[in-house]
């Protein structure tokens, strides 16, 4: 078994890739492995292996699984961008109804205060007709 590992640049991860020149049964699977990967550009299509070579064949299953990794993380950002876009939404909703509630109750506020002087005012005006209605029948009564 040989193994290499590889930094492909100093930001990147490690690369490493084994493989063994004894071992001819993964030259056989490469058959089975799909061919393209529609989320690739086509320069980033997996090249199919020199089967002769089992580094290539490696090689070759590792870009595969990578191009599988790279569609199943496009699927996930897919998906969680979606679910972003579904919580901008309802945040938009929540904020338009904590405006309506926020008005609502300045409206429920200035009612009850205007409720209040009413109030007041009718009770002033009550007192005052029975006042005016007292005077009125002393006046009756007196003359």
């Amino acid at each position: 078994m040989i193994t290499s590992t590889r930094r492909v640049s100093p930001d990147k991860s490690e690369v490493r890739i084994a493989f063994s020149l004894d071992d001819t049964s993964d030259v056989k699977d490469v058959e089975d492995l799909p061919q393209t990967s529609p989320d690739l550009e086509q320069r980033l299509q997996p090249v199919p292996p020199c089967g002769s070579l089992i580094e290539s064949v490696h090689v070759y299953k590792e870009h595969c699984r990578m191009a599988r990794d790279f569609h199943q993380v496009k699927h996930e950002i897919a998906v969680i961008e979606d679910c972003k876009r579904k919580l901008l939404a309802e945040l938009v909703e929540d904020e338009k109804v904590a405006m309506e509630i926020a008005r609502l109750e300045e409206e429920f506020r200035r009612l009850t205060e205007e409720n209040r002087t009413l109030m007041t005012v009718h009770s002033e005006r009550a007192q005052q007709l029975e006042r005016l209605c007292l005077t009125n029948r002393t006046r009756q009564d007196s003359s």
